[in-house]
């Protein structure tokens, strides 16, 4: 009968843990919902490795290109972290656009880059996800590792399945992102997992300025409530 008795305890605890859990996920939800929903411009949400230096290529052209966007009117989102996340803060800081660092709590690799003019901490993946998500118009995807991944397939399919509406998704670094299409091409089209157009969904754009004007003239040609001046709530991450 002790035993029972325990078993019965660590079960309540176990439904008791989880539950809260869930408010805390919450709580980060609505405070970051909150605090971005401030925010009176356009976003871009930039992606990439955090193990890369300041002196490498990629680290150069991402606080470049995030340089380009803030001159064209939008802010910038970032992981906050180091690497590319840190080249995407440092590119936007000195701006008149924010600097927008979602961070999260890790065991190794994250710790806040100081190029952030407005920064939220997250002890959770899934709110900082959706905040990548609903709170930019296009998704700039440099090289990364698997969150990196993660966080570009998360794009895809939320925009394949009609969950967002279409946004921008840019691979920066041909000889980099060309393999992976190779990929889907042979086996995800050629066995029928994925329709022809789900290849249309994302591009490879190496040079800078051409990713800020494939971003402009996805919503300019668009002739539906997503345009420039549309009244979808959606419409550009409203």
């Amino acid at each position: 009968m002790p035993e029972l008795q325990q078993n019965m305890i660590d079960d309540l605890t176990s439904v008791t843990t989880e539950s809260w859990r869930t408010f805390r996920i919450m709580a980060e939800m609505v405070e970051a919902l909150d605090t971005l929903n401030a925010l009176k411009v356009k976003c871009i949400s930039l992606f990439g490795t955090a193990r890369c230096k300041p002196d490498s290529q990629e680290y150069k052209d991402a606080e470049k290109i995030s340089r380009l966007l803030v001159e064209a009117g939008f802010g910038v989102i970032s992981g906050g972290g180091p690497g590319i996340m840190e080249a995407a803060n440092k590119g936007a800081f000195a701006g008149a656009s924010p600097a927008v660092g979602l961070n999260i709590v890790l065991p190794h690799e994250q710790g806040a880059n100081p190029y952030q003019d407005l920064s939220i901490k997250f002890q959770h993946f899934f709110p900082r996800k959706v905040m990548f998500v609903k709170h930019a118009v296009a998704y700039v995807v440099m090289p990364g590792g698997f969150g990196t991944l993660d966080e570009l397939f998360e794009s895809l399919t939320l925009v394949q399945t009609g969950k967002t509406p279409s946004r921008p998704i840019i691979l920066v670094g041909r000889s980099f992102w060309q393999g992976m299409i190779d990929w889907i091409g042979d086996q995800l089209l050629e066995r029928g997992m994925i329709s022809p157009s789900d290849l249309d969904l994302m591009q490879i754009v190496d040079d800078e300025d051409e990713i800020v004007a494939q971003i402009f003239a996805h919503f300019e040609c668009r002739t539906d409530d997503l345009c420039m001046n549309g009244d979808n709530p959606w419409a550009l991450g409203l």
